[in-house]
């Protein structure tokens, strides 16, 4: 198997005062909520809708028990953005240890990209991120918000952290095998 040298860059916020939110998209058709009943149907959807066209293949193998382990920990949280009441895309927040949270996965749905709900929904997502604590009774009050993006990812997304207000705290390079693109189903990309 070949592979390729992919980038990663390492993000954080340490403040909510970090947090430059962007502007909601025009009108009243985008609307962001929390997916409140874990479905790990609903979950590898929405995994793979957003991130069939970026090489996203790190949750493909997992079975139903173990998406709904993952969805099941306590502040684990998905927050969908709707257009028209279409999905368009998503962000997972992962609750770590001493006040951290991270972002997990974060895109949209390639038809929804372009239209200004990126952004919108990265800081409505980060917001949470920083009050998540107040959902979670027993959670420690969030210090860190973190994520980290790749050279495979959309070629807006490190830009976009940053017009957010995530700062870089460290950037590494390796070499990882050559996967192509999955798309939502097999051959979608083909």
């Amino acid at each position: 198997m070949s592979s390729i040298d992919v980038t990663t860059w390492y993000l954080e916020q340490t403040s909510p005062d970090d947090l430059r939110p962007a502007a909601a998209p025009e009108g009243d058709d985008v609307r962001i909520v929390r997916a409140e009943v874990p479905s790990p149907e609903f979950s590898r959807f929405l995994y793979c809708a957003v991130g069939g066209d970026v090489s996203w293949v790190d949750r493909l193998g997992l079975s139903y028990a173990q998406w709904r382990e993952i969805l099941e920990r306590p502040g684990v949280e998905t927050w969908v953005a709707y257009e028209k009441g279409t999905p368009a895309g998503f962000i997972e927040l992962d609750p770590q240890d001493e006040g951290v949270v991270e972002i997990m996965y974060f895109g949209l749905i390639p038809a929804f990209r372009g239209r200004r709900i990126g952004g919108h929904l990265l800081s409505y997502g980060t917001a949470r991120a920083w009050d998540l604590a107040d959902r979670w009774p027993g959670r420690a009050r969030t210090k860190r918000v973190r994520l980290n993006t790749c050279s495979l990812d959309g070629e807006h997304a490190l830009a976009n952290y940053q017009r957010r207000g995530f700062r870089l705290y460290d950037t590494r390079v390796a070499a990882k095998p050559a996967v192509g693109t999955p798309g939502p189903w097999p051959g979608a990309f083909a």
